[in-house]
């Protein structure tokens, strides 16, 4: 197939990008580093069958052009990050929802399948654990940047499974917990490799509020996979799907490990949510999915613990040095 990947420089891109190109399939990207990077598909250049554009999913002529010529795409450009949400929700907005229009948009002009990441963010400050696919969603209120990001996406998710019902798009949804693996940056809050490299480094390890917060991390390796096997079943699209591991753990045990695991002597530091991001910032405090519609749908499960996890990510940052 002639794949093309939204974000594909970003760290879930880079990964899928590879996958396909493995397999034998030609993959063309589009990303405008904002948040990935060129060092995340230099492996990838000069790969037959590979190519890549910086540019804006937004760019509506360049996307009529690279749509029109793919057989699936994989929409994975957003903004992400705690961090850089709370910091820049114009763009947060912006990027997440416009750029999923015109994707959509452009893909059901020639009945294009369309895989649409979506987030556990979603599902707010439900409690209702494990979240389940159909469960209702509680968001914050408007005031709390914090929720521009899980709104937008819920959006992008209602466009998405719009296009399929009124169009008849083959479109896919996938609610994304906690992808982990190499190549992920911690720069915009992923608090996996910032543990590690502060870990590496010798330097206090930043637990945020109370570290009773729980999540559940997968590799994205098993990641790669559910999105492979999704787009490949008519059976998935015009549906919603969790991806992510059930083995949950709290910020604080996390923290733990990592110091464990890298033999470090960092001394772990709790810093309050108000020092860490804005005044009146909310977590959720549970995120637990429910996978069994995937697993029946496509027979996927994750198959990597979080201690293959921090493996991998502690053997890709001791290798930067």
């Amino acid at each position: 197939m002639h794949v093309l990947i939204t974000g594909g420089a970003g760290f879930i891109g880079s990964h899928l990008s590879q996958a396909l190109l493995d397999r034998g399939d030609r993959v063309s990207i589009v990303d405008d580093l904002s948040t990935g990077s060129m060092r995340n598909i230099a492996h990838l250049k000069g790969r037959d069958g590979f190519s890549y554009v910086i540019d804006t999913v937004r760019n509506e002529r360049l996307m009529a052009e690279m749509v029109d010529e793919a057989d699936v795409v994989f929409h994975l450009a957003a903004a992400v990050g705690v961090r850089l949400i709370v910091e820049h929700p114009v763009h947060t907005i912006e990027t997440n929802i416009s750029g999923t229009e015109v994707v959509l948009r452009l893909a059901a002009k020639k009945n294009k399948v369309v895989l649409v990441t979506s987030s556990s963010e979603v599902y707010g400050k439900a409690e209702a654990v494990p979240f389940r696919e159909d469960g209702d969603v509680v968001f914050g209120a408007t005031s709390r940047a914090r929720w521009s990001y899980a709104c937008s996406k819920a959006i992008d998710e209602f466009l998405a499974l719009a296009y399929h019902k009124e169009r008849a798009t083959p479109t896919v949804v996938v609610r994304l917990f906690n992808t982990v693996g190499p190549r992920q940056t911690g720069q915009y809050g992923m608090v996996v490799p910032t543990f590690v490299r502060q870990a590496l480094a010798g330097e206090p390890i930043t637990v945020f509020g109370d570290g009773k917060q729980s999540r559940c991390f997968s590799h994205v390796a098993d990641v790669v996979s559910a999105l492979q096997a999704l787009v490949a079943e008519p059976k998935a699209y015009g549906r919603v799907f969790n991806v992510g591991s059930s083995e949950e753990v709290t910020i604080w045990q996390l923290a733990q490990r990592v110091k464990e695991r890298t033999e470090s002597k960092s001394p772990i530091v709790y810093v309050p949510y108000d020092q860490a991001y804005e005044a009146g910032f909310e977590d959720m405090r549970r995120r637990l999915p429910d996978t069994s519609r995937i697993r029946e749908t496509v027979g996927w499960t994750a198959t990597k613990s979080l201690d293959d996890v921090l493996e991998d990510v502690i053997a890709f940052e001791r290798a930067q040095d």
